[in-house]
């Protein structure tokens, strides 16, 4: 399913990562009993945004590897509230990140360029520790 255009990392990270984020912490804060309308409020979306993740509509064109649904029940157990909810989402994309899981993803989705290295290209470095002045 490659898209006849470049797509820059962030791209592929917001329409097809985040989403997919978005609906696993959905179900599982859903089987920790937290309700639909409060996941919504964490989220900062609609309650029915929630109900279209939770019933596959959003969320559903890629599919994580099993170290990356591990890494997602992990930070699902430490949101609280929407703090936490960036704290985790933000990780979670640094993992994805670092662990050159977004290069396979970004392939899935994207024209990449044939000669496209990730430490040169510094989609895969870990944006937490850089500084803006």
């Amino acid at each position: 399913m490659v898209n006849s255009r470049l797509l820059h990392p962030q791209e592929i990270e917001t329409f097809y990562v985040i989403p997919t984020i978005r609906k696993h912490f959905a179900a599982a804060l859903l089987k920790q009993g937290i309700m639909q309308k409060d996941i919504a409020k964490i989220f900062g979306i609609t309650t029915s945004s929630i109900s279209q993740y939770t019933s596959k509509k959003r969320g559903n064109e890629l599919e994580f590897t099993d170290d990356v649904l591990f890494e997602i029940e992990n930070s699902a157990k430490k949101i609280k509230d929407q703090s936490s909810y960036i704290k985790e989402t933000q990780s979670l994309l640094r993992f994805i990140r670092t662990s050159k899981t977004i290069c396979k993803i970004h392939r899935m989705f994207s024209d990449v360029p044939a000669n496209c290295n990730p430490d040169i290209i510094g989609c895969g470095h870990d944006f937490s520790k850089v500084m803006i002045k």
